[in-house]
């Protein structure tokens, strides 16, 4: 079955072929028929958005320009600013607060035209890999509602992959868009570090954390690049590099592609790894030169990512205190509140993860493991840094493994943390990856393949991305309930 683009709805929109009223009471529409099953949604507001389509469609009247997602309606992760709009984490500890300013990525959708249609479940805080640690509910595989779709942008990634919308906002600091991209079988882009500004996302690890779009194809995440791309005064820390979607999809004559032995060892299950085995032979036959590259400081990588993202992600929710937020809890003392606001407010892994990267910080601890992951986090960018000196993009899978069953990890932390292991290299080393669908294990279940680019070399994974994509329909198939 085809799927209609995000790029495509906005062309009809602003041919006069659908109104921007008509998209989205489609997607309110299929949200309410298939949400209940799915859970994706933490909430939409039919009221604003339907505002907002009838404010466009004056626009068009008036014969003002109109921007290039005009009338399109898309999901946004409950950790992103919408000025008025309820903004959670998923969690308790911010439950009834509502934002006064709007994050620059969404106001820049926006300023395309597009329209936010409601909020995305995803793991409290960013914190977890299969969107089971929402406060709020747990987000189900469209493909399998008993298996999980992935996370922590598993809203965003089952409602593009259950036909909702069309695209979605996530953010990824360790794989949290390309993780749920794979096992839902979307398109899911992280960019170079700083690319996309941060203004507006609530912190998880700042060093790490980046913005990035699940759509149905490449195509769609080029387009969403250059809206959202660029320097912005409001985050130090973004990049003045604007980006231009570029060329149709060709052929990869002259792609020298490499393949890590790395990501491609006895952690990948034989399912993952015959998938990803038939696509790079397409890729070969569009042209390509497959090269094997060494990424030896990637062995360490869960392990310093998980120091580093868990240090930086307890000082990001010290803020969280009981005082300047809603879920205040009443104490005869400050500290009494302190503890009992933030002992009520965050689950169990928030928890988790706090203490964990408040004992690397600690007097003592701080230059045995804090220090020490920052020096592997050098390693592994020069590793990467050596490999594109001898290839253009380097492929391999996006997860280890294939959906799992809900519940199935959520007593095994590590086995949980494990589930990165492919996808936090590319976030360490603060460069752009892609995943795309590259097929389907033995029950049907989608698993996708990872395309890593040098810094600022988004340019090249689109090129792999939209070529294999061009020669191949997985981007193509939707769960059979949908179809």
């Amino acid at each position: 079955m085809t799927t209609t683009t995000a790029r495509e709805l906005a062309a009809e929109a602003r041919n006069g072929q659908v109104s921007p009223s008509e998209l989205v009471d489609q997607a309110l529409d299929r949200i309410a028929r298939r949400d209940d099953r799915i859970g994706a949604f933490l909430d939409t507001d039919a009221e604003s958005a339907r505002a907002r389509a009838s404010e466009l469609e004056r626009k068009r009247a008036a014969g003002a320009e109109l921007g290039p997602l005009f009338g399109v309606p898309f999901g946004l992760k409950d950790n992103l600013a919408l000025a008025g709009r309820p903004l959670s984490c998923a969690s308790r500890i911010l439950e009834g607060f509502r934002s006064s300013y709007t994050a620059t990525s969404v106001a820049k959708l926006l300023a395309a035209d597009a329209i936010p249609i409601g909020r995305c479940n995803m793991d409290e805080f960013a914190f977890g890999s299969s969107t089971e640690h929402s406060a709020f509910q747990v987000t189900h595989n469209p493909w399998n509602p008993a298996r999980i779709p992935g996370g922590s942008s598993g809203g965003s990634a089952a409602a593009v992959a259950a036909r909702m919308v069309p695209f979605a906002l996530g953010s990824d600091t360790g794989g949290s868009v390309r993780q749920p991209a794979a096992l839902c079988g979307v398109t899911g882009l992280k960019p170079t570090y700083g690319r996309i500004s941060r203004y507006g996302l609530v912190a998880f690890g700042s060093s790490l954390d980046q913005i990035g779009p699940l759509t149905h194809d490449a195509a769609d995440a080029e387009l969403l690049l250059a809206v959202l791309a660029g320097r912005d005064p409001l985050d130090a820390t973004s990049i003045d590099a604007t980006f231009e979607t570029g060329l149709d999809a060709g052929d990869l004559n002259g792609v020298r592609i490499g393949l890590p032995k790395q990501f491609l060892d006895d952690r990948c299950d034989a399912r993952v790894l015959r998938a990803v085995e038939a696509a790079t032979a397409t890729l070969t036959e569009l042209g390509a030169e497959l090269r094997e590259v060494d990424l030896p400081s990637c062995e360490h990588a869960i392990a310093a990512y998980y120091l580093i993202a868990t240090s930086e992600s307890s000082s990001n929710l010290a803020r969280f205190d009981g005082v300047r937020y809603p879920a205040r809890r009443s104490a005869e003392t400050l500290e009494e509140q302190y503890l009992r606001t933030r002992g009520e407010g965050f689950g169990d892994e928030a928890k988790l993860r706090i203490l964990l990267g408040v004992f690397c910080l600690s007097a003592g601890y701080y230059d045995a493991h804090y220090l020490k992951a920052l020096k592997v986090r050098t390693l592994i960018r020069e590793d990467f840094a050596r490999a594109f000196e001898d290839v253009d993009v380097i492929v391999g899978p996006t997860s280890p493994i294939p959906p799992y069953e809900l519940g199935e990890k959520l007593d095994d932390p590590l086995a949980l943390y494990l589930c990165d292991v492919l996808t936090v290299p590319a976030s360490l080393a603060g460069i752009p990856a892609i995943s795309i669908p590259c097929g389907f294990d033995d029950d049907g279940l989608p698993v996708g393949m990872q395309i890593h680019g040098p810094a600022l070399g988004e340019d090249r994974v689109f090129r792999v991305a939209k070529a294999y994509q061009a020669a191949t329909s997985f981007h193509l198939a939707c769960p059979q309930e949908i179809a």
